[in-house]
C-alpha cells in the first residue's frame, strides 16, 4: 500500500507532466490541497523501511548507468560509502 509521500508524490508529479490534462492537474491540485496540506508531507519513512541490500543495489546500477550524470554518480558513491 502506497504511503502518505508517494501518493502525494504522484499528484506533484501529475501537475509538473506537459502531457496532462487541466482536469487531470486541477484534481491534483484539489487532491494536494484539501488532503495533503498543499503537498506538504513527511518523507517516506527515509530508509526506514527499505531493504538496505536493494538500496545499495539501486545505488550501484546508478554508477554504472550511462545515462546518470557525474554528480548523481557522485552522490551514490557518497551514499554507499556511508553505508
Amino acid at each position: 500500500m502506497p504511503t502518505e509521500a508517494q501518493i502525494a508524490g504522484g499528484h506533484k508529479a501529475t501537475l509538473n507532466n506537459p502531457n496532462a490534462s487541466d482536469e487531470a492537474k486541477q484534481h491534483s491540485r484539489q487532491v494536494l490541497d484539501n488532503e495533503f496540506n498543499g503537498g506538504d508531507v513527511p518523507k517516506s519513512g527515509d530508509n526506514e523501511d527499505k531493504n538496505p541490500g536493494n538500496v545499495a543495489g539501486g545505488l550501484k546500477a546508478t554508477l554504472k548507468n550511462p545515462n546518470v550524470s557525474e554528480e548523481a554518480k557522485e552522490s551514490a558513491k557518497e551514499r554507499l560509502d556511508n553505508m
